[in-house]
């Protein structure tokens, strides 16, 4: 049986495709290793559109990372390894740290950021998902003083009506649980959080509804050509052909390196800790620590914390010393309460 179209992987890039493609009249399949309850989709902070929040190749990260090293607050940790491919990637990563790429990709989340949002808005109403969205800006909250004033800098070229320098008592309003040892804030009001365990089962649900096919559980492991086009694909059992394929695998390169089409990517794993605290110390908003690579998003039951980045493995084993360094650079900033569940 020949389907019409198919998509490999059901991350959030997966289920938009699908999504997208059956509002477009396809026919679609989708074909996950997994079964869509626990991937990385659902592990991120949901911070909507990157808005006045740069990529991590900013001009400068190289020395800053190694200055949150030397405090103990460094957001990443690379593991030793034999790959070739991370090391490349990592030089990849410092040339492309520079002032002209850095424009370039401002200006591509400028261009793309108000599309995303009215993409969610719109999903939202028309099909009646609820992805717990709120539009009520991101706060950024500094803990050193030199990293505020260049900020404030910056913004003095923006549109006013895009962010708004908050004071002390202000901050404490976005803030509750934030202490005296932050030195400033600036609310960025065009951008939007949500609860990415919400989108995903929000999705899946709708999707399956409107006849979309999954097909979970199944590794798709090998794929053939013919004529510069994809023939088939398969897994350990099974052979699917489509008219249309869309390979959106995440970090994993397996099917496109068959292809001998090396892609300059690798794989990062991220933390989140989530969990219940005081309803009177819950963030009015998502905020982003900017010193310290950690964001925290209130959610309609709980708060998650997301943090560090850990590059040159794949092993999805939790390190508890990374957990511990979250909790230890965040409780520096707050006002003691108790995380619970």
């Amino acid at each position: 049986m020949k389907r019409d179209t198919i998509i490999i992987g059901a991350g959030v890039v997966g289920l938009m495709c699908a999504y997208f493609l059956h509002k477009a009249g396809r026919q679609v399949t989708i074909i996950d290793e997994n079964d869509i309850t626990n991937c990385t989709s659902f592990g991120n902070a949901g911070l909507l559109s990157a808005f006045d929040k740069g990529p991590l190749s900013y001009p400068g990260v190289i020395t800053n990372t190694l200055k949150q090293m030397a405090k103990g607050e460094s957001p990443v940790k690379v593991h030793p390894t034999l790959d070739l491919k991370l090391y490349k990637w990592l030089l990849k990563f410092a040339s492309s740290s520079n002032e002209t790429r850095f424009k370039k990709t401002i200006m591509l989340f400028e261009k793309y950021g108000e599309d995303t949002l009215n993409f969610y808005k719109q999903i939202e109403k028309e099909d009646n998902l609820d992805f717990d969205f709120h539009h009520k800006g991101m706060l950024s909250a500094f803990t050193e003083e030199k990293s505020y004033e260049k900020k404030l800098k910056e913004c003095e070229l923006k549109d006013k009506s895009e962010y708004k320098v908050l004071s002390k008592e202000e901050t404490k309003e976005y803030l509750p649980c934030g202490n005296e040892k932050i030195k400033g804030s600036i609310l960025f009001t065009r951008n939007a959080h949500l609860d990415p365990k919400r989108v995903m089962l929000e999705l899946k649900e709708f999707l399956q509804k409107e006849g979309v096919e999954f097909i979970l559980n199944e590794k798709i492991i090998d794929i053939k050509f013919k004529n510069q086009k994809v023939k088939s694909i398969s897994s350990k059992n099974s052979s699917y052909k489509a008219e249309t394929f869309v390979l959106s695998t995440g970090y994993q390169t397996l099917l496109s390196d068959i292809r001998q089409k090396s892609l300059m990517m690798t794989p990062a794993k991220g933390y989140s800790i989530t969990f219940d605290m005081p309803q009177e110390l819950k963030p009015k908003t998502s905020t982003l620590f900017s010193d310290l690579f950690i964001v925290m998003t209130p959610r309609r039951d709980n708060v998650r914390l997301t943090s560090k980045l850990e590059l040159g493995s794949t092993n999805t084993q939790i390190i508890k010393k990374q957990i511990n360094s979250i909790k230890t650079n965040f409780e520096k900033y707050t006002i003691p309460f108790e995380m619970k569940d």
